[in-house]
């Protein structure tokens, strides 16, 4: 089955807002409080996340869940 085009989107976005502040991913799910695993499967958009996931990683890149969620939207 092929990701849907949202959680490609959604995998660059964190990918990019991680890579853009220098974090691991296991730096950033350490912050995050999520499961190293987690966010890899996150970046790869290799399943849905719940909204809880999402929430700590905008705090753990330390950016308002909303503008995560704009910056997808963004995105082509």
């Amino acid at each position: 089955m092929r990701p849907r085009p949202i959680l490609k989107k959604l995998a660059a976005e964190v990918r990019y807002r991680r890579q853009e502040r220098n974090l691991t991913q296991e730096e950033l799910a350490h912050v995050a409080g999520v499961n190293v695993n987690t966010l890899k499967r996150l970046e790869w958009a290799a399943t849905d996340c719940q909204i809880l996931t999402l929430f700590g990683v905008a705090m753990g890149l330390n950016m308002p869940l909303a503008d995560l969620i704009a910056g997808v939207e963004r995105r082509r």
